[in-house]
């Protein structure tokens, strides 16, 4: 039986009359210095692309459509940006009041919803649940982008992340990977950028504490059931951060070579 499948476009690009979303956020430049940076090092915008944000309601996801809807009024690159969430059907994880907030932004907004855990039991393999709802969110990310005339898709991940991705491929996969800052798909049609490269995880923090960013909580039980590698990994790099302030730095300049070609030098602070 097909697994049902709901699209929803939600156009808001003239006047909001949704007067409870704060439409003037301005991110602070200790953010938007990194970003900038990792922008100009990994050539990720450049004039007139069309960036599809992959939105799930974190504060990294919410935080970073900020940043890109103030750059976009105020950087000298010309570009336009929509955004897209993707709605696995999870119980506890309820990411439809992003179509109001999307709304009182004059965003472009692509909201699709898709019964993921249902064909997780039917398809599911080796991989994690976790693993399973990544990749299928991927791909209807790129569907939606491909649709919509969009060049780049654009990721939240940061610093912090790349930084446990980096130790959990060395320690148990034996070799030096972690996210990459900028790349093109295998199918050659569409490019991937992660703006937040530069960035630590509690800036994004503070600065959706501050923005009163409307944070949609994850309780997926999946998520939740048991301590997964991502998270040790969290846990042990906070340990010796106590001991050695520079580690992320550290870490940043020996991921950079794994991390795509760069044209800048990263000052990670």
């Amino acid at each position: 039986m097909p697994v049902k499948k709901i699209e929803e476009h939600i156009d808001y690009t003239g006047e909001s009359t949704y007067t409870t979303v704060k439409t003037s956020i301005k991110p602070p430049k200790k953010l938007l210095r990194p970003v900038g940076r990792a922008i100009v090092d990994y050539q990720m915008i450049e004039e007139g692309d069309r960036l599809l944000l992959g939105l799930s309601g974190g504060k990294d996801s919410l935080s970073l459509l900020h940043l890109l809807h103030h750059l976009k009024n105020y950087a000298p690159v010309r570009f336009n940006l929509v955004v897209a969430t993707v709605d696995p059907g999870i119980e506890g994880f309820d990411p439809s009041p992003l179509k109001a907030y999307l709304a009182g932004l004059g965003i472009d907004y692509f909201y699709r919803k898709q019964a993921i855990a249902e064909q997780a039991e039917e398809n599911m393999r080796r991989d994690s649940f976790c693993a399973y709802c990544s990749r299928m969110r991927r791909g209807i990310l790129y569907s939606t982008a491909r649709k919509n005339n969009c060049n780049k898709l654009v990721l939240a991940q940061h610093l912090d992340d790349l930084a446990e991705s980096f130790m959990m491929s060395s320690f148990f996969g034996g070799s030096l990977r972690t996210m990459k800052a900028s790349y093109t798909i295998d199918a050659g049609d569409l490019q991937v950028i992660r703006p937040l490269v530069y960035v630590r995880e509690r800036q994004l923090t503070k600065f959706a504490e501050a923005a009163e960013l409307p944070v949609i909580v994850d309780n997926c039980p999946a998520c939740f059931s048991k301590p997964t590698q991502r998270e040790h990994m969290k846990q042990l790099l906070a340990q010796e951060e106590k001991v050695n302030p520079n580690l992320f730095a550290n870490l940043l300049h020996a991921m950079r070579p794994l991390m795509g070609n760069s044209r800048g030098k990263a000052n990670y602070k």
